[in-house]
C-alpha cells in the first residue's frame, strides 16, 4: 500500500475547508496503517541501522555529514523505535528523512511536516525547497512510499498528524528560524497536540553561550539551552535528558556577521570571496572547526 501523499494534490484546497479536509485525510491514513498486518517488531540494532545509513538512496554529500551529526547515536538517544509513529518537522532537503524513512517503512509511520505550500506566509524559497523535497521522495518509492507529507505553518497549517497520535516528534536545527519569525512558542504547542501522552520530543539545535541575548540568538542562529528548554516546558513538556552527542568544543560561536552560517555546510563567508589563496584559507579554517556545537535534548509529554 502506498501511503505517500501530499495535501497539495487534494482536489479541494479552499482555505475555508482545508483544515477539516486535512484532519479527515490524516485520520484516514492513520487508521489504514493501523489495520495493516501485524509483524514482529524489528530492533534498531547495528545491522538494521547501518543498512539505512549506507543505502544508495542517500546523497553522497549527506553521507559526508554523518561524522558531524551522529545520526545513529542521536536517534537512539531521542528514543526512536522502528514501530513508532514519528513526525519530522521541516525536513527541508531531507537529510534525516533519508535515514528515518527506511527505518520506519516496514513497521512505523513517518509524517513529514514540511514547509506549507498553501500558506500565504510561506516565502517562495521555502516553497521551492518543499517542491524539490517532494520530487526527491517521488523518485524512490521503494524508500519513501510510506511517508505521509503534511504541512506546517503557524497559524494557517498546524495539523501535522491526527491529534495525540505520534510517539515521537523530531526537530533538527529549526528553533532559531521560528524565533526569527516570532512563532517558536506556537510551534512547540503544535508538537504537544500531536503527541500521545508520554510521547517524546527530540530537539537538536545550534547551542549559544549561556547569557546570549534574544536578539543575538536570532542574528547568529545559536540558541541557548535554557531558552530552548523554556520554550518546551512552557508548552507542557518535561525535560527528560540531555546529551553531548553533537557537541563541538572547536566552535567558538563568534563568527561575525553571519554567525552559524559561516560554518559548514553553508560556509557563507568563504563562498562570497573571490577564488584566491585567501578563500582557500577561509575554507580550511572553517572546515577544520566543523559543523556547529549543538544541544541534543529529549522531552516527554506527561
Amino acid at each position: 500500500m502506498n501511503h505517500m501523499f501530499s495535501v497539495n494534490n487534494l482536489p479541494i484546497i479552499n482555505k475555508q475547508h482545508f483544515q477539516s479536509v486535512h484532519i479527515y485525510l490524516l485520520t484516514l491514513v492513520f487508521n489504514l496503517i493501523l489495520t495493516s498486518p501485524v509483524i514482529a517488531v524489528q530492533k534498531l540494532d547495528n545491522e538494521y541501522f547501518n543498512k539505512a545509513l549506507t543505502g544508495k538512496h542517500r546523497a553522497s554529500s549527506n553521507v559526508k555529514r554523518d561524522h558531524y551529526r551522529h545520526p545513529k547515536e542521536t536517534l537512539l538517544f531521542l528514543g526512536l523505535k522502528p514501530d513508532m509513529t514519528v513526525i519530522e518537522i521541516w525536513p527541508s532537503q531531507g537529510w534525516y528523512t533519508e535515514i528515518l524513512a527506511p527505518l520506519l517503512r516496514d513497521q512505523g509511520i513517518l509524517y513529514s511536516a514540511g514547509f506549507a505550500m498553501t500558506a500565504d506566509r510561506t516565502p517562495q524559497w521555502r516553497k521551492r525547497a518543499q517542491k524539490a523535497f517532494m520530487e526527491k521522495l517521488e523518485q524512490r518509492p521503494d524508500i519513501y512510499d510510506h511517508v505521509v507529507i503534511t504541512e506546517l505553518s503557524v497559524p494557517e497549517r498546524t495539523t501535522i498528524a491526527p491529534p495525540a497520535s505520534a510517539d515521537l516528534v523530531l526537530t533538527f536545527r529549526n528553533i532559531h528560524n521560528w524565533m526569527a519569525g516570532e512563532y517558536a512558542k506556537e510551534m512547540f504547542e503544535v508538537f504537544y497536540r500531536a503527541l500521545k501522552p508520554q510521547g517524546l520530543l527530540g530537539v537538536v539545535e545550534h547551542r549559544a553561550k549561556p547569557g546570549t541575548s534574544l536578539a543575538q540568538m536570532i542574528k547568529s542562529g545559536y540558541v541557548t539551552e535554557d531558552y530552548a528548554i523554556q520554550l518546551a516546558t512552557a508548552a507542557g513538556f518535561k525535560l527528560e535528558a540531555k546529551s553531548e552527542i553533537n557537541a563541538n568544543p572547536k566552535d567558538t560561536k563568534n563568527y561575525l556577521p553571519r554567525g552559524v552560517w559561516s560554518l559548514p555546510p553553508n560556509l557563507e563567508r568563504c563562498r562570497k570571496m573571490d577564488a584566491s589563496p585567501q578563500q582557500k584559507l577561509c575554507f580550511d579554517q572553517y572546515n577544520t572547526i566543523g559543523e556547529s556545537d549543538r544541544m541534543t535534548l529529549r522531552f516527554r509529554k506527561p
